[in-house]
């Protein structure tokens, strides 16, 4: 029994050490960043392009050589748009997969249920796409490629005024959506303090499908625009209930919309939302994106794609930059950021957020009557 225990120990060691050196021989050749996505569930339209726009970033990397040598492998994890799912990822992807650097998630729910856990365990965290305000707040390890809900309610309130030349504005919003309260509120002052009134502000719950009783009180209050602060799904309900009781103003959203153009149909004509970058920019980094990716993958990249694109290059610079992997490196090289993306001219402010452009975009039909987006604008910070 002695001599079986000592050989057991020693076949135990043996193996041990192998699977340290097969494990070292990785980490050598590879940065492994983790990734949480909604793959699946009422919005993984976003998730889809995101992690599509972030594997065509890595293709690129890699195959330029990677990072000094080293290939970029991104291993992802579909949370379906839930929080508590997201948590599970983040715990996989910490532990069993050893990712120091974390991309995700795509929602401001899912992004916060784990920002907290990122900052005590020295993760570092970018978010893509969430937008709510105390993303940032959990502390210094937290970055976001994306403006903030505040930026998009202003431009939104600024651009029905000024561009839109409307004066009478109604708003209809999910009061249990931390996004579409905070869009809300500050499309309100925005349109307030540019000279407009809000006429009508009416609210509903998550899940609900009739929307005719806040419709009618909008409709009664005869605004000459209707800002509509929610995700793709709901906007195109929203919006056909909207015109089947006759109100036939321009309508106006935020970053939540992308999606709509396929989702939708002819309702959403004289829409108009707020956005991180436009397909048909002339800017050459937009355009070389727009091409790699629709060759890619036989459609043009949303802005949930461009955002991850971003992300991943937003990683390899820093981590160059760095010389090094390590989060606590990374993160003093991303602060400095000063650079040129395709979602525009990107540097952190003092909370990681970004300082940057917001566009807006319309809606309308092309040559063959399907609906797209066009650029309408650019408001800047």
């Amino acid at each position: 029994m002695k001599k079986n225990s000592v050989l057991t120990a020693f076949a135990l060691t043996a193996s041990i050490a192998v699977m340290a050196m097969g494990c070292s021989k990785k980490a050598s050749n590879e940065v492994t960043i983790g990734g949480i996505f909604p793959l699946s569930g009422d919005v993984a339209v976003y998730g889809v392009e995101c992690k599509n726009g972030i594997d065509l970033a890595i293709e690129e990397i890699n195959a330029a050589g990677g990072i000094n040598g080293k290939n970029i492998v991104l291993v992802s994890e579909d949370d379906e748009g839930n929080p508590d799912k997201t948590v599970n990822a983040f715990q996989k992807l910490t532990t069993r997969d050893g990712a120091k650097i974390i991309i995700g998630s795509l929602t401001s729910g899912c992004t916060q249920a784990i920002t907290s856990r990122a900052q005590a365990k020295k993760i570092l965290q970018i978010a893509p796409a969430a937008t709510a305000p105390a993303i940032t707040d959990a502390g210094d390890y937290i970055f976001r490629a994306c403006f903030i809900d505040p930026f998009q309610g202003t431009v939104g309130g600024k651009f029905a005024v000024e561009t839109l030349n409307c004066k009478n504005a109604a708003i209809l919003y999910d009061v249990g959506n931390d996004y579409s309260v905070g869009l809300t509120e500050n499309f309100e002052k925005a349109f307030v303090a540019n000279g407009g009134n809000i006429v009508a502000k009416e609210s509903y719950a998550k899940g609900d499908k009739e929307f005719s009783a806040q419709l009618t009180k909008i409709k009664s209050a005869n605004p000459d625009v209707v800002y509509l602060p929610d995700y793709y799904g709901t906007v195109a309900l929203i919006a056909k209930q909207l015109r089947a009781v006759g109100i036939n103003t321009p309508i106006v959203g935020a970053d939540g919309w992308d999606g709509l153009s396929a989702n939708a149909g002819d309702e959403v004509l004289n829409g108009f939302y707020s956005n991180h970058y436009a397909t048909d920019s002339t800017e050459p980094k937009v355009q070389e994106f727009v091409k790699a990716f629709t060759a890619k993958y036989g459609s043009a990249p949303n802005a949930f794609a461009a955002l991850g694109y971003d992300c991943a290059y937003l990683l390899k610079d820093a981590i160059l930059a760095a010389g090094s992997d390590n989060p606590a490196d990374v993160k003093k090289a991303l602060e400095a950021t000063d650079g040129d993306y395709v979602t525009g001219h990107l540097t952190f402010d003092e909370k990681h957020n970004p300082v940057k452009s917001a566009v807006m975009l319309e809606l309308v039909k092309d040559s063959s009557g399907a609906l797209t987006t066009v650029y309408k604008t650019t408001v800047n910070p």
